[in-house]
């Protein structure tokens, strides 16, 4: 036992070790994470170093890195945002779908003779593009809220919903193509499907009843270990239970998510799911990498070439003329069908599942799974090329986008005293809010009154970020708690320095502090009120308006005065500014 856990250590350390060097390499040459994981895994695999001796045991957990990013998918659904991108998302990125993967098929058909059931699945896997890929190239390059990103994402999140359905089908098309579906089994398809949908209903009605009030208990033990394990139980149960009833574990976990894309408790799940998500999925393309066979791509090196240009080509074309027909210039859509050339991650999932299944053979699976590989890897020179063939005026047409970038949504973290009241004035001013608190009470009442609020530790930077923070127009810190909002503070100011930060101090020595972290704006939270009352009091005394005004502005000068000297000298310094007797001034 002893030998095999050291073996079973020396694997981890060989797959961490080499994403640990393989990612880092990759992103600085730009050309993103996916292709450092799948070179680390062509590199450990038997066809170079052969490495390691767990393949197959390893690429089964791998496939929880997959269940969890459909989660997340799930998770970041709403049917407003649906609603608002409908044209785009069932418009242009089903056109897309389709178009690209009928020809596709009908290409591997009639010139490698591919029976018509792996063509299709092949087809539209290959229509794919690469959401990882595409999302962090235009990131990285501040592109997402540009014309051409906001005509790519549409397409990629309709890729990503039609993801689960072609999962799904892949083994009903595999059992079909064998015999061996159910009606070759003698159990009724009827029955099937209707242990199916039960399911399902069932599900949906389990969560809009009872997971807020589950993850809301959980929440109030404090304990951030149990929520995440919480909501990895949640995924990992609706997925056995939908594959139970016939279908596949991704669209369980997809399922899982939509369930709670509306909860108050999104965002700390996406933010505690993380680092599963991404560790995972990355040791699944690790594995996927390992599976490649170089000999058979070398002996074959003119189809996986000339495949990956074909495929790059056909699709720049085909997504850059159906872009402009949706009503974008030619120098967006060209640039929209560039940098949605590649194929996409999740070929490599169906090639994998395909093979297993008898769709394709392994010799197939591999040649296909190097085609998109060498897609990737051709994508940041497609968008050179789309960069250099674009007429320069195409960057003035982006920048007449400029005023839709301000009219962004801002976040207000603390739904307490205060957070409610500025939610509520900025809410019915238009602009969109996004409000989050740690508090599970705060959040059901809120709720009581028509509040939308998320729950999260909003002096996480992660949780932040997975809110939207870098996009937001302003974050506002309203916390109970002040070392929270410190640690927000510093952390916003380092990795968002362009994002306004406006804090809440809880109390005079709070502001002190706050001062030195460098917020946009401090307010102190009882100090407006304080004076509003001062000001009833001395109106009821017959003080006029005038000399009412004259007071409070020597009162904010001497407070301003003897804060700056609390900074300097400590909290007793300028005590005697307290106490000067105002002196009336002259109008």
């Amino acid at each position: 036992m002893a030998t095999e856990g050291s073996q079973f250590l020396v694997d981890a350390a060989t797959y961490l070790g080499a994403a640990a060097v393989a990612v880092p390499v990759f992103n600085r040459l730009k050309l993103g994470s996916i292709l450092g994981y799948l070179t680390a895994g062509v590199i450990l695999g038997p066809s170079v170093l052969d490495a390691m001796h767990q393949e197959e045991g390893v690429f089964h957990i791998a496939e929880l890195g997959v269940v969890l990013f459909l989660f997340v998918i799930g998770l970041e659904l709403s049917l407003s945002r649906l609603w608002a991108l409908r044209r785009y998302i069932f418009g242009l990125g089903a056109s897309q779908l389709l178009i690209t993967g009928a020809i596709i098929t009908l290409i591997f058909v009639y010139v490698d003779d591919m029976p018509i059931a792996g063509a299709t699945i092949a087809g539209l896997s290959l229509a794919f593009s690469s959401t990882a890929f595409a999302l962090q190239y235009m990131k990285d390059r501040g592109d997402l809220n540009s014309p051409y990103g906001a005509k790519a994402f549409p397409v990629l999140l309709f890729q990503d919903l039609a993801v689960v359905p072609l999962l799904a089908a892949i083994p009903i098309i595999a059992g079909a193509q064998t015999g061996e579906g159910p009606s070759a089994s003698g159990v009724d398809p009827w029955i099937g499907i209707a242990k199916a949908v039960g399911v399902i209903a069932l599900l949906t009605v389990i969560g809009r009843f009872a997971l807020n009030p589950v993850l809301r208990m959980v929440a109030r033990s404090g304990s951030r270990e149990a929520f995440a394990a919480t909501a990895l139980f949640i995924v990992a149960a609706v997925s056995l239970a939908v594959s139970w009833a016939g279908l596949s574990m991704a669209l369980g976990a997809f399922l899982a998510g939509v369930l709670l894309a509306e909860s108050a408790y999104r965002h700390q799940i996406e933010t505690d799911i993380e680092p599963f998500r991404g560790l995972l999925l990355g040791l699944f393309f690790i594995s996927i990498g390992m599976k490649l066979n170089l000999t058979d791509i070398l002996n074959s090196w003119w189809i996986v070439l000339g495949g990956a240009v074909g495929l790059v080509g056909l699709k720049a074309l085909i997504l850059t003329f159906l872009t402009q027909r949706f009503g974008a210039t030619w120098p967006d859509a060209i640039k929209t069908g560039a940098v949605l050339s590649q194929g996409g991650e999740f070929a490599f999932v169906v090639f994998t599942l395909g093979a297993s299944s008898g769709l394709f053979t392994d010799g197939e699976a591999t040649l296909l799974s190097a085609i998109v590989t060498i897609s990737m890897v051709m994508t940041p020179f497609a968008m050179i090329l789309a960069r250099q063939t674009t007429p320069k005026t195409a960057m003035s047409e982006d920048g007449l986008e400029g005023p839709r970038l301000n009219e962004g949504h801002i976040i207000v973290a603390g739904f307490g005293r205060m957070g409610q009241i500025i939610s509520q004035v900025v809410q019915n001013a238009g602009v969109d809010v996004t409000a989050i608190d740690r508090n599970p009470d705060h959040i059901r009442n809120a709720e009581r009154y028509g509040f939308k609020v998320y729950f999260g530790d909003a002096s996480r930077l992660d949780l932040l970020k997975t809110a939207g923070a870098a996009e937001a127009r302003a974050i506002i810190l309203c916390m109970d708690d002040p070392e929270a909002v410190n640690h927000a503070v510093v952390a916003i100011k380092q990795s968002l320095p362009s994002v306004s930060v406006h804090a809440i101090a809880h109390d005079r020595m709070h502001e002190i502090q706050l001062r030195r972290l460098g917020p946009d704006v401090i307010v102190r939270e009882t100090l407006e009120s304080s004076i509003l009352i001062a000001r009833k009091a001395l109106e009821q005394m017959n003080f006029s308006d005038d000399m009412i005004e004259d007071f409070i502005e020597q009162f904010r000068e001497r407070d301003r005065e003897r804060l700056l000297q609390q900074m300097d000298y400590g909290p007793e310094a300028g005590m005697e500014i307290m106490h000067q007797r105002y002196v009336k001034r002259d109008a």
